[in-house]
Formats: structure tokens, sequence, C-alpha cells
């Protein structure tokens, strides 16, 4: 396989000329970590590391030697990048962080366009949800940033990552930098002085960029999964292996590079900033991206996922190595924003017999057309804000005729048989918060863990399990997004050097990371303050009592 070196050529281009502080004193093992590095791979589901865990040798295989949870869980329904990135250091499931989706209806934002996205204001006059202020207005609750920020000024926050809701998401309003790659490059919604890392990261990445790359040479394991599969009025996918043309900006967004530039600035950026080498500990927080796209551009099971996934490994330790290079003391917590579901041509063919793409019937405007016609109420009946999940009804229905309308798509989604289960927002908001055992949950029950009275549709629909909410497959072949396990799961690894390795099978979730975090380093969570949980036996964490 190609080794990818941007991490290290950006790396020591930002390092030129730049002062770098003395090394501290060895800590005491005791001693919490000087920088925390939180990482998060964007649709990692806990079936790839389960499938993978035995072909990592790099920075995958090295944190699997700490405390690695296969059994994670992103626990509720919604299981998009954004509200499953609000768990991961608030400690709150998105009942509490507000961040319900990627996006909602809010019927009294102040332009024309009333949906949003969840990482915007849209008071910000001459916006909308494509063009918008990036802001963490929109969450509820401090992150594990913030409660740093708060008890050491000192403690720096920084956050790179390959999507603008990742990093904001994991950093929310007390960072220090913050970094996401756009069209432009790694772009900032913060007035902080550009680092000069910044410039020698996106002048290297764009020279890729502009550059033709020939396809990976797959070892025998992702050679074994090359499978062409056919998927109507679409491309074939299975057997790419990440050639791509000279400026194809796309492509390489969907591509190993993806992630490696991500590191490569994650890492440039500790050296210049000097980051786990002050007073107090700081936070970097990692959102590697290109898996996602990868999942949504050629699905899981093929050899693209195969070769992005070994790749990361790879670059994940040269990141590791380098950081050991410069004698940094640091600890590493990696999970996933959510799973994914790999394309139904594919899953038939091994056997998953009820693998399907939704059935074009279930848009919301054919079910408003049928409302219509049962109750003659006029249309339209459904807002155009999502296929599945949150839905809205139309502004213009009040009162009985709301009433009607609701019970009859409620009837009409649950009807057909692609469909799970359609819930009213009363229902859900009746339901009482879930705790426990993640895997014990109803499926009602991991809904009301993703809804928020004020955001949340009029009706919450939940297709049936191996359903893929993509019917004609234009653009992504594969998503998530859905109440399942293989949507819901994701690995949970923490690591620092000398614990003891355990392979830990409970199930927890990832709003059990913050507190279990802020316990090594010695932040102070109230008891009952947040959902998750701090973990015992974790590099040598003492939990506070609950």
């Amino acid at each position: 396989m190609r080794n990818l070196i941007v991490a290290a050529a950006a790396a020591l281009l930002a390092s030129q000329s730049l002062a770098i502080p003395p090394l501290p004193p060895p800590p005491s093992p005791a001693a919490p970590p000087k920088l925390l590095i939180v990482v998060s791979v964007d649709q990692f589901s806990a079936d790839l590391w389960d499938e993978y865990r035995p072909q990592f040798t790099g920075g995958l295989a090295r944190l699997a030697s700490g405390a690695a949870f296969h059994n994670g869980y992103q626990s509720h329904a919604t299981t998009e990048t954004c509200p499953g990135h609000s768990t991961i250091l608030t400690g709150d499931r998105p009942a509490r962080t507000g961040i319900i989706s990627n996006g909602w209806a809010n019927w009294n934002a102040p332009r024309a366009d009333k949906l949003v996205y969840c990482g915007e204001d849209e008071s910000v006059p001459g916006t909308d949800s494509d063009h918008y202020k990036l802001s963490p207005a929109h969450l509820r609750v401090p992150t594990l940033g913030d409660l740093m920020k708060q008890r050491s000024a000192a403690s720096r926050v920084v956050a790179v990552a390959g999507k603008d809701r990742s990093a904001l998401m994991m950093t929310g309003r007390s960072a220090n930098q913050r970094w996401y790659w756009s069209d432009k490059g790694f772009v900032s919604d913060l007035a902080a002085t550009s680092p000069k890392s910044v410039a020698a990261v996106n002048s290297a990445v764009a020279r890729i960029i502009a550059a033709p790359t020939p396809a990976l040479a797959p070892p025998d394991f992702c050679a074994g999964k090359a499978q062409p599969i056919a998927i109507p009025d679409h491309a074939p996918v299975g057997a790419g292996a990440f050639a791509r043309a000279a400026g194809d900006a796309k492509a390489f967004r969907a591509s190993p590079q993806a992630d490696a530039s991500v590191l490569a600035l994650s890492a440039a950026l500790v050296r210049e900033l000097g980051l786990g080498r002050g007073a107090s500990t700081d936070l970097l927080t990692v959102g590697l991206s290109a898996t996602d796209y990868v999942g949504h551009t050629y699905g899981t099971g093929g050899q693209e996922m195969c070769l992005q996934l070994l790749e990361l490994d790879r670059d994940l330790g040269d990141f590791f190595a380098r950081l050991d290079g410069w004698g940094i003391d640091y600890a590493v917590a990696l999970t996933a924003d959510h799973g994914g579901l790999d394309i139904p041509e594919r899953a038939r063919l091994h056997g998953v017999a009820d693998a399907a793409r939704i059935d074009p019937a279930l848009t919301p405007r054919t079910i408003g057309d049928v409302v219509t016609k049962e109750t003659g109420l006029q249309g339209p009946i459904l807002a155009d804000v999502g296929v599945t999940g949150d839905l809205y009804l139309d502004r213009h229905l009040q009162g009985r005729d709301r009433d009607r309308a609701l019970a009859a798509a409620i009837a009409a989604y649950k009807r057909h048989p692609q469909v799970f289960a359609a819930y009213s927002k009363d229902e859900i908001a009746r339901t009482p918060l879930p705790a426990g055992d993640p895997t014990r949950w109803s499926v009602i029950e991991r809904v009301r863990a993703s809804f928020d009275p004020e955001r949340s549709g009029d009706l919450y629909v939940v297709l049936k399990p191996n359903i893929t909410p993509i019917g004609h497959a234009t653009g992504s072949v594969a998503t998530h997004g859905s109440p399942w396990n293989y949507d819901r799961r994701v690995p949970i690894l923490f690591w620092r050097p000398h614990m003891p390795a355990a392979a830990r099978e409970e199930a927890i979730e990832t709003a059990d990371i913050m507190p279990t975090l802020a316990a090594m380093i010695g932040v102070p969570v109230a008891a009952g303050s947040v959902d998750g949980h701090c973990l015992e036996g974790i590099a040598g964490v003492a939990c506070p009592p609950r």
C-alpha cells in the first residue's frame, strides 16, 4: 500500500523557523495528561471495527491496546453527524444538547428559508441554511473544552476537522482555534490569528489535489472485496481504489488523503502552538470525515472502505509516532458519531434478503397526496424537510384540520410494509427519558433521546431494518440515520501510555466519554448534571461518587 506522507511533510513545513518551547520534566504516572486528543471517525461503525480489528497494525492497533469498548452506543434514534458529535464531549444525549439532527425546521426564523442548519445562527442577516454563519448557538450545554476553560484560562482548546459541524460540536463556545475543510482549504469561523501551519498545509494539499492520483495497490484482504456492484442509474461501486483525476476536490474528500490532511494540520498545530507543553491540560479534537464520505459514495462493504480503514490506521500511527517523537504526554479517546448501512444491492448478495431502497411512495409529497384524497384537506400536507425521521406538517394547517392531517399521515405511513413505526410528537413527549443499558431501550425510547419539544417534527417515521432511505441513487448510494444498531453501535477507545489493555464487552454510551475524560484531568462534573457517567478503570481514572 502507498504510504500517505502528507502529515509528515506538512508538519515539517509548519515547524520551520518556529520557536518550540523545551520539553517539561517527565510527569508522574498518576498526573493528568498534558494533552487530551479526542478523535471522531465519521461513520465508523462497531461492525467495521470488529471486522477490521485483526488487520490493524498502526494507530488503531495502538488504541486497541488500551481500553477498547466495541459495544459503544450513540444511543439516540437520529444517528446523524451533528447530533452524534454533540454527545461526545458534552456528556449529554441530543434531547439535552438540543442538536436533534443535522437540520430542522424553525418556522420563526427571521428569513425566508425556514430550514435551520445545526451549526448556524439563523438570525444573522443575509444567511440561509446553505450559506450560513457558523455558530454554537443551538448547542444548549457546555463541552469539556468549555469546562476546562472555566477552570483554567491557560488551557487551549483546538479543533481540526473535515466538517465544520464536527469541529463546532466538539469544542463549543471556548475554542482558541477551530479549523475545518471547505472548498477553499482549511478555514475557521474564529477571529483568532491564523497559525503559519494552516497556510503551509493548505498549500501542500492544494498541490496534491491539483495533481492526478494513481490507484492504491490493495493488499490481498482488500482485493478480495473488489467486486463491482451494479446500482440502477448509477456507476458500479465496489472495485475502486481511489484513482483521482487532477483537480477533483470532491473525490479527494472521499478518499484517505482527506483524513491525512486533517492529521497533518493537527500535528502541525500541536507543534506550532505548543499544545501539551503548558501549565494546564490542553484539548485537541480531531474530526476525520473521509470514512463517512467513502461510505456514502461507495457503501461500507467494498474494497473502497477496506482501503480507507487500512490507510486511516496507518496515518493515525504516523500521527501518534510524531507526537511520541516530540515527547508530549498525551491521552487519546476515539469514537464515531454514528455507524452506517451498506448498499442494499451488495447486502442482498451477502444474504440480507430484506435489504432494499425506500419505496418512492414514502416521499412526504406522495404521502401528502394520500392524505389529501382521504381527508379532502387542501395540500400541501407535509413540509419538504426530510424523508424519514422528523417530519413537519405544513404551516397552513391549523386546529382541527391539523389534527386530522396528522392522524391521516401517521396512518398512511403505518400501512406501508417498509415502515416500522410512525409516532406523533405528543406520543414521543409522553415517553419518559430513557436511562440504563442502551441495548434495552425500545425504539420510541431511542426516538425520545433525540427529541426536543421546540425543534422536533410533528411526527417521526422509522423505517424497518435494512431499508435504505435513498430511493434513486443519483448522489449518495448509502447512508445512516436510523435507530437500528448498525447505525447506533460504535467503538469507544481510550489509550494512554502504559495503561493496561482491556477489551471491554459492556454496553456504554458516547455520552460517557466526557465525564470519564473530565475525571482523568481533574475537571469536576456535578453528579446528575449530564446523561453520561464516568467509566471506572480507564488509565487510572478515579471516578467521583455517583
